[in-house]
């Protein structure tokens, strides 16, 4: 079935981004590849092969977003079924709290949190009349509370909290309508936010999102933070 359905990847031209939607084009489903430049989404498509559509997506613009997604329905003739939040940022320094640059918090809470918020608000409610649908937030153990030792890196941790919370919120809310919403923390993976010496390659980072994003039908795993396949604390 997976060959009717339509997945849209945020920040889909590089990375994490790239391999999640090579496997979920592999896995049958018709991929939108979203980038700020449509000039990298097609390059990316060109590598992905068929099944992958270039899309140009910058999810930091309301009118943007409002836009792709119109381009989205034209290009698919449809909705979309499966949304994987993968774009984000990292733009911390050194600084730690108790000190905070305001437009570096601001900038990231846009991208990570607010972006996604704004791509399915755009896309959710085609969903769930559809009654079907799969929303993947990409997140990190950096985001869990339990897991928080340290402030490194605070305005992409407080980030990702909140976009935990809003998994948590958005999971409660379409609970029973067929649409499945989870987070998924790829670990530290070798891409451009998390260079070179990253131990995971692009394929193992991506694993768990595609699962998330690929769930079958009567699954009701919803609500969820995962890694490697496995339940994260929030």
């Amino acid at each position: 079935m997976n060959e009717n359905r339509t997945a849209l990847v945020t920040g889909g031209a590089r990375g994490i981004g790239v391999e999640i939607s090579r496997q979920l084009a592999e896995r049958g489903l018709r991929v939108l590849v979203a980038a700020r430049q449509l000039e990298a989404a097609e390059e990316a498509c060109r590598t992905i092969g068929p099944g992958a559509l270039p899309l140009a997506l910058d999810v930091s613009s309301a009118k943007s977003v409002t836009e792709a997604v119109r381009e989205a329905g034209e290009l698919t003739g449809g909705g979309v079924d499966v949304l994987v939040n993968n774009a984000g940022v990292s733009l911390d320094g050194e600084l730690r709290p108790p000190y905070v640059d305001e437009e570096v918090l601001r900038a990231t809470l846009d991208v990570n949190l607010v972006g996604a918020w704004r791509v399915a608000e755009a896309v959710v409610p085609g969903m769930v009349r559809a009654g079907y649908g799969r929303v993947v937030n990409l997140t990190s153990s950096y985001g869990s509370l339990a897991l928080m030792d340290s402030g490194r890196h605070p305005a992409y941790r407080v980030s990702k909290t909140a976009l935990n919370a809003f998994t948590r919120m958005l999971a409660g809310e379409l609970s029973g309508t067929g649409v499945l919403v989870n987070a998924a923390d790829p670990g530290w993976t070798r891409s451009g936010m998390g260079g070179p010496s990253a131990p995971r390659g692009p394929e193992e980072g991506a694993d768990t999102p595609v699962w998330l994003a690929t769930l079958p039908d009567g699954d009701d795993t919803t609500g969820g933070l995962f890694a490697g396949r496995e339940p994260l604390p929030w």
